[in-house]
């Protein structure tokens, strides 16, 4: 049959089989493909669901850390030394900013106006568009947070965030500086016992984790929501009482500003029984709250400096010396305070009484390994001598022959014992190692100059610690003690975790040695070098010292200077029959300006004399045992006597031993000078105004440098104003005013009350 036109001819056999196959082909391929891959999604489904499945959480889910609340630092008495408070982080989002087409210059120079952080900053942070937090600034209070807020509010502004977060403050500023250090912007110690215990206060944070889309938004699947809550951190209870403190550094500062001293200051206060530090300051100091400033002084010494890398480094150097606790890190020559332990050597070894004489000639010859004499302070000598008046002397060459008969080898074994070879323990990572002699050097027979030097306190060095640490040892009754700083560790709920107990480490002396020795050291505050440490009402015991500064010496010598630098020291306690706190306070480098002879007689035995003034009866509840004589020399409170009759005024202050003087006309006080209450020398004479007001006008301090006391109470009374006394007795007609507590010159008001510090003019050329 012919084919029509335009019809389609049935396929030929062979391509009919060609696209069954190539179906039958597609469809295997079909099945095996899928098959990879069911096999491939069971694989990942199922067999790796976990791995995947945690991967895509990590991408989907945001966190957000809760920080732990650092422990407090308190006192023995519970006040706070260093605390953290609620504050907040601000960040920004920079994937928000973008979505939501923010204005970046805006949010740049409006928290940089707040906040005070460099705008630049916070653009460049913003193009970091992948991100969700980048940190603006950390530790806002409320006040700028709550003005960040209302910014927020005020330009409908989205992109900018709030955490909640803590920052460390330090109430009380530079009291303790040095003690409790500092933390850095991320609450990490970096200094003190903020780095020391900073395991222990951090305390461990928490995290809030929720589930967010691919923009960040949340997704509200509570299933993904979870809080883990933060653990604070531990507290710490230290044994510094800050009552005690503030007297310590009360006086401290005033010290370095009477006697000009120029490279600062250290003082401990410890409690000789226990060993428990009650205070512990040096100068220059710091306030944690801000660490790297400088205080106004090392600011100063720096004026001069305009090259700006020389500045970074001095600026660098300063905040170092600010930082450092010196009486734990620095050592020095102790001087004649170190007689004490020579002393207590030889009584407990049996080779001297305080009834044992003595002959100073000024000098001694026969020492072997020494060419030249060896002197002692007063060159012409002490002459015929009991141990006792040695002792209130500061003899050097009694101590020359104690050490002489004790021998090296017992010498040795005595320093030993009282620790001067081993830091003492308080903090290993801030103690500096005492400086000693190889003792191979010590024990040559036919060299004894080293032991003859170090029985007075020269040639080596050791460290305001370990000093007296080792000290109270010859006082509480021969035990020498661990120092420690903290009391106890709670918890967040006050719970008690660890508490620490006085340990003895060894007994050196005996009790008998001990009490002598306590005896010996109230004679030299009694009538010997350290006269201008009494304390009215008071059994005061202590030693004088003057070193050389070796460091300074040095430095003075390769600039052509002949003079030498000292560290004047003392050490004292009290109440000296049965010891509640001692204290060792140390001078570095009087300027060779001060008025003031350089010793420790003059200038540091009246700021310890102080502060145990404040310190025993406002901090210790010890109460004054007055003599007779004591009454008369004492300071008082004036009386008030506004509104009475000039009869009663009268017989009220003739009652407490004041002298007055009347001026006007009149039956009843209408004014008086001092003012009620004011703190005075006892005898002082009261001015009472009758029938007028007192006046109100200003006068001119007079200067009182090395006036007797009626000469300085006559010259302030002429200007209309008055005194109050510290240091020696006033009633002792050899004592001259060595600083007073306004200078000279300085315009006050009428009326006001001057402190002068009065010492015993026999010592002033004491050094010792």
């Amino acid at each position: 049959m012919a084919k029509k036109s335009g019809e389609k001819s049935a396929p030929s056999e062979p391509k009919k089989y060609l696209v069954i196959r190539a179906m039958i082909l597609l469809s295997v391929c079909g099945l095996v493909a899928f098959a990879v891959l069911a096999a491939r999604l069971y694989k990942i489904q199922v067999d790796h669901n976990d791995v995947y499945e945690a991967q895509a959480l990590s991408n989907q889910l945001s966190q957000t850390a809760i920080s732990a609340t650092r422990g407090t630092i308190s006192d023995t008495n519970g006040k706070i030394l260093a605390i953290s408070a609620a504050v907040e982080n601000i960040f920004i989002s920079p994937m928000d900013i973008e979505r939501f087409e923010q204005d970046v210059l805006l949010i740049a120079e409006g928290l940089s106006a707040i906040l005070d952080v460099d705008s630049e900053t916070i653009v460049e942070k913003a193009t970091r568009t992948k991100s969700q937090y980048q940190m603006v600034k950390a530790g806002v209070e409320g006040g700028e947070a709550q003005q960040v807020r209302n910014f927020i509010r005020e330009n409908k502004l989205k992109g900018i965030h709030f955490e909640p977060a803590t920052k460390r403050y330090y109430p009380n500023e530079s009291l303790a500086s040095q003690i409790i250090g500092f933390v850095g912007t991320d609450n990490t110690g970096l200094d003190g016992l903020e780095k020391k215990y900073n395991s222990l206060l951090t305390g461990v944070g928490g995290r809030t984790v929720k589930l967010t889309n691919a923009r960040g938004a949340d997704m509200g699947f509570e299933d993904y929501e979870s809080s883990y809550g933060a653990q604070d951190g531990k507290n710490l209870k230290l044994t510094i009482d800050t009552s005690i403190q503030y007297y310590v550094e009360k006086h401290l500062e005033q010290a370095i500003e009477d006697y000009q001293i120029l490279n600062g200051a250290m003082c401990i206060a410890m409690n000789p029984k226990t060993g428990a530090i009650l205070a512990l300051a040096n100068y220059p100091n710091y306030d944690p709250n801000d660490f790297l400033k400088l205080s106004g002084k090392e600011s100063e010494k720096l004026a001069g400096i305009t090259d700006e890398e020389e500045l970074r480094e001095a600026i660098r150097a300063a905040q170092f010396r600010q930082w450092r606790n010196r009486s734990l890190a620095d050592t020095y020559e102790p001087g004649s305070v170190f007689k004490i332990l020579t002393i207590a050597m030889a009584l407990e070894e049996n080779i001297t009484s305080p009834d044992s004489f003595f002959t100073c000639n000024g000098s001694i010859n026969n020492i072997p390994g020494r060419h030249d004499p060896l002197h002692c302070w007063r060159r012409y000598g002490h002459g015929r001598q009991t141990l006792l008046q040695a002792v209130q002397n500061s003899c050097n060459l009694m101590c020359v022959e104690l050490g002489m008969k004790l021998g090296a080898q017992t010498f040795y074994k005595y320093i030993d014992a009282f620790g001067l070879f081993d830091k003492t323990g308080l903090d290993e990572s801030a103690e500096g190692r005492s400086i000693w002699w190889d003792e191979k050097v010590f024990f040559e027979k036919n060299n004894q100059s080293q032991l003859a030097s170090a029985t007075f306190g020269q040639t080596f060095k050791v460290t305001p610690i370990q000093m007296i640490t080792a000290v109270s040892a010859t006082i509480n009754g021969g035990y020498l003690m661990q120092p420690y700083l903290f009391e106890e560790v709670t918890d967040s709920e006050g719970k008690i975790i660890e508490a620490a107990e006085p340990t003895v480490l060894r007994q050196v002396l005996s009790a008998e040695t001990s009490a002598i020795m306590r005896s010996m050291l109230e004679d030299v505050v009694k009538t010997g070098t350290g006269t201008n440490a009494q304390v009215r009402g008071y059994r005061v015991g202590g030693k004088t010292g003057t070193s050389e500064n070796v460091e300074q010496i040095a430095a003075a010598g390769e600039a052509g200077s002949t003079k030498k630098d000292y560290i004047v020291s003392f050490l004292g306690f009290a109440p000296a029959d049965d010891p509640e706190i001692i204290i060792l306070l140390l001078l570095d480098t009087p300027s060779h300006d001060s008025k003031i002879y350089i010793s420790g007689g003059a200038m540091a035995a009246p700021v310890v004399g102080n502060m145990l003034a404040d310190i025993l009866p406002l901090c210790l509840g010890v109460k004054p045992q007055y003599t007779e004589e004591d009454l008369k020399d004492i300071n008082v409170d004036v009386p008030r006597l506004t509104g009475k009759t000039l009869e009663v005024a009268a017989e009220t202050l003739e009652g407490q031993g004041f002298a007055y003087k009347t001026v006007g006309i009149g039956e009843s006080v209408t004014g008086q000078y001092p003012s009620p209450n004011a703190h005075v020398a006892s005898g002082t004479t009261v001015v009472l105004y009758a029938g007028g007001e007192a006046p109100r006008e200003t006068v001119i301090v007079p200067s009182l440098y090395n006036m007797t006391y009626s000469a300085a109470k006559k010259a302030l009374e002429n200007c209309g104003l008055f005194i109050r006394t510290a240091g020696a007795s006033k009633s002792n007609s050899r004592v001259r005013v060595s600083v007073q507590s306004i200078p000279a010159g300085r315009e006050i008001a009428y009326g006001s009350v001057i402190e002068v510090t009065l010492i015993d003019k026999d010592v002033i050329e004491l050094r010792n």
